[in-house]
């Protein structure tokens, strides 16, 4: 059975080679392994036919770069093609292809001495030479506790704030001539006809348009208004009150 060095790790694994990918034991992050191309299934490509040989030892020729680049390639083809035997040669080269990659993988991961976990460089905290589990970040802390604090003072000023100081009227406005609820506008939404309050001629009190008398001290609305005070002029020298009209006082004479 394999042995990872870390908790998590996923065998990609086909008939056609070897890949790996390990995991960090503290955020999941993955470092996925190279390629490595299977001996037997490359013997038993060759025998399919020249011209498949040909072209796979053909796509090997040249640089290192180049030759890693094309095994990848093929790689990537046929990972999803998963088998279910497994000859005894294939196995020895998975055993010796896993420890390979688990070589290659374990370079980009560091043991924590405290809970010896194998993390990522995000998740080693250099200074403390622990990983961020058993030794968080100063600067990370402070951060995170000024942001909390933030969010805090900024809940507390929201529910000491006003945000609205209008009146909640739980009746609706009536229309005097339709008798249905007419909405908040100076005209029925209904029928259209006016919601202007009527003003008593004797209180000031304001009264539905339809009302005879008034709501607050019983004037008769649908009487006519008083006609006006008669005007006067009052004279400057003796101060004595002439009709409007008049070119001189009553009184003394004066002009007014």
């Amino acid at each position: 059975m394999l042995q990872a060095f870390t908790r998590n790790y996923k065998d990609e694994s086909t008939d056609a080679g070897f890949q790996f990918t390990f995991c960090c034991d503290v955020c999941g992050d993955g470092y996925k392994s190279s390629f490595v191309q299977s001996e037997t299934y490359k013997k038993k490509g060759l025998l399919r036919g020249l011209g498949q040989g040909a072209s796979i030892a053909g796509s090997l020729l040249g640089t290192k770069g180049n030759k890693f680049g094309s095994a990848a390639s093929r790689g990537s083809d046929v990972l999803s093609q998963r088998f279910e035997g497994k000859s005894p040669e294939w196995l020895k080269e998975h055993e010796k292809a896993f420890e390979r990659c688990q070589n290659e993988a374990r370079e980009h991961f560091r043991r924590c001495q405290a809970c010896n976990k194998y993390v990522c460089d995000q998740c080693w905290n250099e200074d403390a030479t622990l990983c961020v589990k058993c030794a968080p970040r100063q600067q990370v802390q402070i951060a995170q506790a000024h942001a909390q604090a933030m969010k805090r003072n900024i809940e507390q000023a929201g529910q000491g704030a006003v945000v609205w100081q209008g009146s909640i009227e739980q009746a609706s406005t009536v229309c005097h001539a339709c008798g249905k609820p007419a909405g908040a506008g100076k005209f029925c939404n209904n029928c259209g006809a006016s919601m202007e309050m009527r003003e008593c001629a004797r209180c000031g009190a304001k009264n539905q348009p339809s009302v005879r008398f008034c709501n607050n001290c019983g004037n008769n609305m649908t009487a006519p208004p008083p006609p006006p005070p008669p005007q006067t002029a009052k004279c400057a020298a003796c101060g004595a009150e002439s009709p409007s009209g008049t070119r001189f006082c009553g009184g003394c004479g004066a002009p007014l």
